[in-house]
């Protein structure tokens, strides 16, 4: 009998395993299905796991005052984990797959020992959850820094999608260089099919934030999970009510502490009365390993106090207030009174207020872009936006007929265009620089810009100008002029500008259609008048 009840918890453990594989496979599948597909419109919704989240409901419901159809379903998630406890941390999450694996490994080559008896706090993550919505109140949309979805899109887009592409990359050219044509071709197959981006600004940084997460489950099992993660909180709040609770028969129980040694969670299955219900993921574990099968989650409803977690209304009020004063600190930002001239949003951005109130920093559109043209914002937008999406000609453009990236966003930050609506949209204006464009300030013949200027009739326009050249000469040659009323600011112009270093034609940001204020045109004469002191 004991045996056969051991069977049955480890057959669930293996059930858990397989169930935390084929949702990761499912997230890391819609994260390669984020391409061009060679056609104008995506026929998946890959944005679906972000609509599950209701983190992300919570936290851009508060901040932007819009509720945002789509992640209406992470109400399902609610309903479940009311029901059923935290099993979508231990069975669901992709980024929870990934810890457990790490987690496995680093208990294989003995870098984590787990202790008989943790005594850190699994506070911080609930302050965590606290100081995220005390700001979100103030329109500071804080969630996408440590949500587990937007982290792990993130981190892969901008950090594991270049290494993947490289490493293609790299192996097609050392197949070819040791003869083995066909596999080349394979890497080289599979490079163009993936269609990854070879290289993002900030990778490097958003990357070792990555990699350190990954290798902190060295010092303890799942630490993100049990020490950072703002959703867990939040769900770990709602499974007060979970039909499944744990119970240990003390007439098989020896004592033995296994199953608190290997708690994934630290939610302390023994003794049972100190069972920590809102930590418990339900893997399993403990159950799959009590070497007595004293280990059982018979169902019964009834609420259950949360045990382990100091949440005193003094610490809670004392993050509350950090949470508010620290909103006002990320909204100082210069951007705020002058618009950035680097801060290019993408077509369809929502007025700049609205876009960092809804924006997750999922990394979602910077994924999609079929040139590498949006990459993570660092300073174009103060802190409050950073790692949101901005447009960087230098490295890419906007290509005319995509809108792509306005098919993707998961919480409604990029309004979802059609082609014919996207190219009417005007993001930023070009700027040629007379003193490095190559017709005015060397009297050399250029007229690339003009030539990839998609735009009809050409925003890019040719004038005849005649330069005095270092010779003595007079040079006649056509030169570039911009017609700001039709240029709507794609950048191409800029990327292929023949002068490398600094380009000699430059986007900036202003003229955006989004925006009232980041205007070209002064105020009229009398409004100046009517303003004077």
């Amino acid at each position: 009998m004991k045996r056969e009840q051991s069977k049955k918890y480890l057959w669930l453990q293996r059930l858990r395993i397989f169930t935390q594989l084929l949702f990761f496979l499912l997230f890391f599948w819609l994260f390669l299905q984020t391409h061009y597909p060679g056609e104008d419109y995506l026929k998946t919704t890959v944005e679906r796991f972000f609509h599950f989240d209701p983190l992300l409901l919570l936290t851009t419901l508060i901040a932007s005052r819009v509720l945002f159809a789509a992640l209406l379903l992470s109400l399902i998630t609610l309903v479940a984990t009311l029901l059923f406890g935290r099993f979508v941390c231990g069975w669901l999450c992709p980024l929870g797959a990934v810890h457990q694996f790490f987690s496995f490994i680093f208990k294989k080559t003995r870098w984590l020992k787990p202790k008989k008896d943790d005594r850190a706090s699994l506070v911080p993550k609930y302050l965590i959850l606290v100081l995220v919505l005390a700001a979100s109140l103030l329109a500071v949309n804080l969630v996408g820094f440590l949500d587990p979805l937007s982290f792990l899109y993130r981190s892969f887009a901008v950090f594991i999608s270049p290494l993947l592409n490289l490493g293609l990359s790299q192996s097609g050219n050392l197949a070819y260089l040791l003869g083995l044509k066909s596999l080349g071709q394979a890497a080289s197959q599979a490079q163009g099919n993936l269609a990854l981006n070879g290289l993002f600004q900030n990778a490097l940084f958003i990357g070792g934030l990555f990699l350190a997460a990954i290798l902190l489950n060295a010092w303890k099992e799942r630490f993100w999970c049990r020490y950072l993660c703002p959703a867990g909180a939040l769900l770990g709040l709602v499974s007060r009510f979970n039909l499944f609770q744990l119970e240990i028969d003390p007439e098989k129980c020896i004592n033995c502490h296994l199953c608190s040694i290997h708690c994934q969670t630290n939610a302390r299955p023994y003794p049972a009365e100190d069972w920590r219900s809102s930590e418990c993921i339900y893997c399993e574990t403990c159950a799959a390993i009590c070497p007595t099968a004293a280990i059982s989650f018979p169902l019964r409803l009834q609420a259950t106090r949360m045990k382990g977690v100091d949440l005193n209304r003094r610490r809670l009020l004392l993050t509350s207030l950090t949470g508010l004063f620290l909103a006002p600190i990320f909204k100082i930002s210069p951007a705020r009174h002058r618009s950035h001239p680097a801060l290019i949003r993408p077509p369809g951005a929502a007025p700049e207020p609205e876009f960092l109130a809804r924006c997750v920093k999922c990394g979602e559109c910077l994924k999609v872009c079929p040139t590498n043209a949006l990459h993570p914002a660092l300073t174009e937008a103060g802190p409050e936006g950073v790692w949101t999406p901005v447009l960087v000609p230098r490295i890419g453009y906007c290509e005319y007929y995509c809108s792509l990236c306005t098919q993707v966003c998961p919480t409604g930050a990029i309004r979802e265009l059609t082609v014919e609506e996207k190219v009417t949209v005007k993001i930023g204006t070009a700027w040629v620089d007379k003193t490095r464009c190559l017709p005015y300030a060397l009297g050399k013949p250029c007229i690339v810009c003009e030539e990839h200027c998609p735009v009809s009739p050409k925003a890019i326009q040719l004038v005849r100008v005649e330069t005095l050249t270092p010779e003595g000469t007079v040079a006649t040659n056509l030169a570039p002029f911009i017609n700001v009323d039709t240029c709507i600011g794609c950048g191409i112009c800029e990327n292929k500008c023949v002068v490398m270093d600094l380009p000699a034609i430059r986007v900036s940001s202003i003229g955006e259609h989004r925006s009232s204020r980041n205007r070209l045109v002064l105020p009229a004469v009398e409004d100046q008048d009517r303003l004077r002191p």
